[in-house]
């Protein structure tokens, strides 16, 4: 198995397109996972998987496979299990420092990442620590499960934004009010108005907050209107006295 695997990472480039196409595949065969059941799948899928990926990468099965972003050397072959690159113990001739006989599997990762298109870009990424819950399980259902569940997700309609409760109450009663809306308030309102409310009020109908468009301004008004009242009442005032003079 040691030879199959350093064979792999020789062959990066070509595993991982291999991988590309089988990992479609999966993805594609979702709504018949779906229909047996992924639960009833868990097993023989995983009992393949297993025979396949251990002798061609010495896989271990810990369930959240990163071939793709380490140059198609699994790091779990890494006595100490690192995922993040080698450790500080790695000897001269790029041998292991637990296993002498053995190379050091990110050395191995290096230089198949060098071989794979964007490869050092990947195995850059800092992955997260092994969940042992999963060891064991099938990483190609788990892939094709949430591949799937993301593409769903992108090809679905945008949800309409939801309404806040207190704009929904504001604009319920807005609605159910509307002669009201047309008072005059004494005072400028503490919130503001929804939208859709104002949208029911005419452009002429304002509140006391604002000048109505029809009014004129008290300094337009005309004086000679307020003296001819008063002219007037004096006149009215001159004919009584006249009438009631003996």
């Amino acid at each position: 198995m040691y030879a199959a695997r350093r064979f792999a990472v020789r062959h990066a480039r070509f595993f991982e397109r291999l991988y590309n196409r089988f990992e479609a595949l999966m993805v594609a065969l979702d709504p018949l996972f779906a229909r047996l059941g992924y639960d009833r799948l868990e097993r023989p899928v995983a009992f393949i998987e297993r025979a396949i990926k251990g002798f061609l990468f010495d896989c271990k099965m810990c369930g959240q496979c990163v071939l793709s972003s380490t140059g198609m050397a699994c790091p779990m072959n890494c006595p100490k299990n690192l995922r993040n690159g080698p450790c500080g113990g790695v000897r001269e001739d790029g041998s292991c420092e637990v296993r002498p006989e053995m190379r050091c599997v990110w050395l191995e990762a290096w230089e198949g990442a060098a071989r794979m298109p964007r490869g050092l870009e990947r195995i850059a990424i800092v992955q997260p620590p092994v969940d042992r819950a999963l060891a064991g399980s099938s990483s190609w259902l788990r892939v094709a499960r949430e591949k799937a569940a993301e593409r769903r997700r992108a090809m679905a309609p945008p949800e309409p934004t939801a309404v806040s409760p207190p704009e929904r109450a504001r604009s319920t009663l807005a609605k159910a009010f509307r002669r009201a809306r047309r008072l005059a308030p004494s005072a400028a309102p503490l919130a503001a108005e929804p939208e859709a409310a104002l949208a029911d009020q005419a452009v002429e109908e304002t509140t006391s907050v604002f000048e109505s468009p029809t009014r004129q301004p008290p300094h337009q008004e005309s004086g000679e209107g307020r003296g001819g009242e008063n002219g007037g009442g004096e006149d009215r005032r001159a004919k009584h006295r006249g009438a009631s003079a003996p």
